[in-house]
């Protein structure tokens, strides 16, 4: 053991100062001293250095400069993209404590290089607010939110994505599409500033309904004051506030007529339109001009008419739901009206007759679809639909109909609905949207072939309307979908790309589309002659007409459209008309030597 020890301990003598002169050798071989920010590493060269291998040394550049070495990996950032090289190329140490190891110059470093490259306002833009200082230059944020926070009126309300819809350009130059949103602008919403309608930077929170915003002319003297409730739409378009397009005779179950149409709706309508409803009868309000006081029922109609209320009237049976036939002529009135309110008495043959049905009610209560007026008890044996108020003929009356298609049984013979869109329902293509009254279209010959008259609509057809199919125009068997403006069916014909709005009509007609006929002259401040009335109309009319508008405003001054034609770079000024004349440009006439100035 003694002896192993000794051995041991030899071996150690030899072995350390061999440690302690390699580690002193290598500082005498240091090329200088490092830079501040690798000092700590100053006697730590294996921390950067492979012995033997100088490849590797950019292998522990990475490991320590991990964010760099991810770029690199990735290539991402500015050492991604660059060109692959050793570190040692562009970052030198040993050159002392006070020494840049990173030679960057801001104004000369290519942006594009980098993650983020720089377009429009962002080139101007100076590098110490976007990158903060003591930050690394990669830990910018690219997102806009990130800078323009404090630009953000909206708070954001709209979120972080700034880009869709502000630019690189300019940050108050917006692209935002509104019909992209749950509220297209249409009609007079198209020429609205955007601050009418969103108060405040929140915009998200802005009413869609009309009353959010016109509550104001509601409210006016001239307004409505809520009377007829918050949906404007259903009387008000966006083309335009006023006039109104409610139609009391279409929009409603009461058509007017007579003195009603002079009535001015708060006659009438004195409350709350949602939560009053008035009555559709005369007696709701005119029960003040019953002289009667109801002696005679609420049926004012019987006597008194539209025209007038005050005239004089004279009754007559016949024109009632009743008139008096046969055995009923010499009927005494009290046999039938056991009160004075006349109205009461039933107008259907079983309300006096039931003593006399003999059927105890199994065909019915439409006792006069066998019985008649003149005896009682003689019948004519069988029934006749002729003598209803709905013959039957030609398709109806054909051996495939049979009685229980609409009458569902004989107790439903006299309330069968006589309208044809009751049996027909399922028949309309056109989803209710022409209303219940087929019989203006279709006939009981064939519900398939229909007659139309185009000149009964608000849309005459002329020209070479006349001969076009109507599914050219009605896409579907919702016609009134169909567009009345021009541009609606001949947007694909409009050669001038809205350049001259969508009033198509100012220039074309319904004989030819190609036949057009505009007269600059008269219908313009600028009427055309000499050389002008050679220029199409493209060359001076570029940019697309405003909404509402035929074009866009041009000026009417000579270096408005003739700038490229100066020679003279503006050195005689703008009023090109002094020495240039219409007919010819490049002829020029010296008025001003004639006027006897000095050349």
């Amino acid at each position: 053991m003694a002896r192993w020890l000794r051995e041991l301990l030899a071996v150690a003598a030899v072995l350390v100062p061999a440690l302690v002169h390699a580690q002193s050798l290598e500082s005498v071989l240091s090329p200088g001293r490092l830079t501040a920010s690798h000092a700590k590493w100053e006697d730590e060269c294996r921390s950067c250095h492979v012995p033997f291998d100088r490849a590797a040394q950019d292998r522990l550049c990475t490991d320590c400069h991990k964010d760099i070495g991810r770029d690199m990996r990735e290539r991402t950032g500015f050492h991604g993209r660059a060109k692959p090289q050793p570190c040692r190329t562009c970052h030198t140490d040993h050159k002392g404590r006070e020494a840049r190891i990173v030679a960057f110059e801001p104004k000369q470093f290519e942006h594009a290089q980098a993650d983020f490259a720089l377009r429009g306002k962002h080139r101007q833009t100076d590098c110490a607010k976007c990158h903060e200082t003591g930050k690394k230059y990669s830990a910018a944020p690219s997102d806009c939110n990130a800078c323009h926070r404090k630009d953000d009126v909206h708070k954001g309300s709209l979120g972080a994505k700034c880009a869709s819809c502000h630019g690189e350009s300019s940050w108050k130059e917006t692209t935002f599409d509104h019909g992209s949103t749950r509220f297209a602008l249409t009609g007079k919403h198209a020429d609205a500033r955007c601050d009418a309608c969103h108060k405040t930077g929140a915009y998200k929170e802005t009413p869609r309904a009309c009353y959010g915003c016109h509550k104001g002319d509601d409210q006016a003297a001239k307004g409505h004051q809520g009377r007829f409730g918050e949906k404007c739409d259903s009387c008000h378009g966006d083309r335009g506030w006023k006039p109104s397009s409610f139609n009391h005779d279409t929009d409603t179950k009461y058509a007017l007529r007579g003195q009603h149409r002079q009535a001015r709706c708060n006659d009438c309508h004195t409350g709350p339109v949602a939560r009053v409803k008035l009555g559709t009868d005369c007696w709701a309000c005119h029960q003040k001009d019953d002289k009667h006081k109801e002696t005679l029922g609420r049926d004012c109609g019987s006597c008194h008419t539209e025209r007038d209320w005050k005239e004089k009237a004279k009754f007559d049976h016949d024109k009632t739901e009743f008139p008096l036939l046969g055995a009923h002529a010499s009927t005494r009135c009290d046999a039938c009206h056991t009160s004075k309110v006349f109205n009461e008495a039933p107008k259907a043959c079983i309300g006096c007759h039931r003593k006399d049905d003999r059927h105890e009610g199994t065909l019915g209560t439409d006792c006069a679809a066998c019985h008649g007026e003149r005896d009682w008890k003689s019948t004519a044996g069988r029934f006749d639909h002729a003598r209803t108020r709905f013959p039957l003929r030609n398709a109806h009356a054909a051996a495939k109909v049979a009685c229980k298609d609409c009458h569902r049984d004989a107790k439903s013979y006299r309330p069968a609905p006589l309208d044809c869109l009751s049996c027909h329902r399922k028949d309309d293509k056109h989803e209710g949207q022409l209303g219940a009254k087929c019989e203006s279209c279709h006939s009981d010959a064939s519900w398939k072939s229909a007659r139309f008259d185009h000149a009964a609509t608000r849309f005459v057809l002329l020209g070479r309307h006349a001969a076009v199919e109507c599914k050219a125009c009605h896409k579907s068997a919702r016609y009134t979908d169909a567009p009345r403006e021009c541009i609606g069916c001949h947007r694909k014909d409009d050669k001038h790309r809205q350049v001259f709005g969508e009033k198509c009509e100012s220039c074309h007609n319904a004989r030819a589309w190609t036949l057009w006929d505009f007269d600059h002259t008269k219908r313009t401040r600028w009427p055309l002659d000499g050389g002008h009335r050679r220029v199409a109309c493209a060359d001076c009319h570029v940019r697309p007409a405003p909404g509402g508008k035929l074009a866009a405003p041009l000026a009417d001054t000579c270096v408005a459209c003739h700038r490229k034609d100066d020679v003279h770079d503006g050195g005689f000024g703008t009023r090109c008309e002094q020495c240039h004349g219409v007919e010819k440009w490049k002829k020029v006439s010296n008025r001003v030597m004639r006027s006897g100035a000095t050349p």
